[in-house]
């Protein structure tokens, strides 16, 4: 579907890497390099062809594997994706506990206020009223990119704080975790509501369960009623709502990403339309459906670790 959709998208991406002035014949001889002059039908079955083979063609703007520009993508968003989810976790399973517990009183009130607000926020308002809060008026938090212009630290793992940390270079650290802060706000914001809401109801559900009443009938100590009997069987449809919001963010958080510049998966998908080129857009929509199932997958395997009656 991917394949067939991109090529109606208005546009040659020939004319387009040649520019306006270009002559008809330039643009034939482009077009016949990169294939695009095969009957349809035949450029699918190269590219599955080659797709068979772990080869999903050349980048048509910048002639390079599509693999290899994803492989040099993929650390920024794995970073970006693990900071804003690791804060939306802090923050939404906590207060999701608590507004269960609390039920009904104004600290539930605040927190589904909150959370709803969290997931109706459209990323691309937040991401710019950040920008102009404390990146412009207040000029606290620095951007764009993932480090300023006079840092530079040797690339080992492609994570910025990792590799700042391997170089022992604590400044660049700094500035990285700085860079990171706006784009990890803007993009937790919606999982970090799903799973407040997630936690609220899943907790309630158990709260309910008779073990629980059993529990405070013997006087079990209340956080250890919360804590060691309803959490962990309210957990399981929380982690499907975590492992569901990291495999859509690991896919490219396309609209963060551009508006802060930062150079991931989601960067180079949007810059990947913009400029016509089939190859990256199929390599982008493969790699983050692969993502996607690879990361559901560890859910399952999860549910089996907490839940003792699926791996019976």
């Amino acid at each position: 579907m991917v394949f067939f959709m991109v090529r109606a998208i208005p546009g040659d991406p020939a004319q387009i890497l040649l520019g306006q002035n270009a002559t008809p014949q330039q643009v034939h001889e482009i077009r016949a390099r990169l294939g695009l002059d095969k009957p349809l039908p035949i450029q699918y079955l190269d590219f599955i062809e080659g797709a068979v083979r772990g080869d999903l063609g050349n980048s048509i703007v910048t002639g390079r594997p599509v693999t290899t520009e994803l492989a040099v993508r993929f650390p920024a968003t794995l970073e970006l994706t693990a900071f804003a989810m690791i804060v939306a976790i802090i923050v939404g399973i906590p207060v999701g506990v608590i507004s269960a517990v609390k039920q009904y009183s104004w600290l539930d009130k605040i927190a589904s206020v909150f959370a709803l607000t969290g997931i109706s926020m459209p990323i691309f308002w937040l991401a710019m009223i950040l920008i102009v809060i404390f990146g412009v008026r207040l000029d606290i938090l620095p951007f764009p990119g993932r480090l300023s212009s006079g840092e530079a630290i040797p690339s080992v793992t492609g994570l910025v704080l990792v590799d700042s940390l391997i170089a022992g270079n604590f400044g660049a650290f700094w500035d990285g975790f700085l860079h990171l802060l706006m784009p990890a706000a803007a993009l937790g914001t919606i999982p970090m509501g799903t799973i407040m809401r997630m936690t609220r109801s899943s907790m309630l559900e158990v709260m309910g369960e008779d073990y629980v009443r059993t529990a405070r009938a013997k006087g079990v100590m209340p956080w250890r009623v919360v804590f060691k009997h309803a959490l962990k069987n309210a957990m399981l449809p929380t982690i499907t709502v975590i492992g569901l919001q990291v495999g859509l963010l690991m896919g490219g958080a396309v609209i963060t990403e551009t508006i802060f510049s930062w150079p991931g998966v989601g960067q180079i998908a949007y810059e990947s339309v913009f400029r016509r080129d089939y190859a990256m857009i199929q390599g982008v929509v493969l790699y983050g459906a692969f993502l996607f199932v690879l990361i559901n997958l560890v859910v399952d395997v999860l549910y089996a670790i907490l839940d003792p009656r699926v791996r019976y």
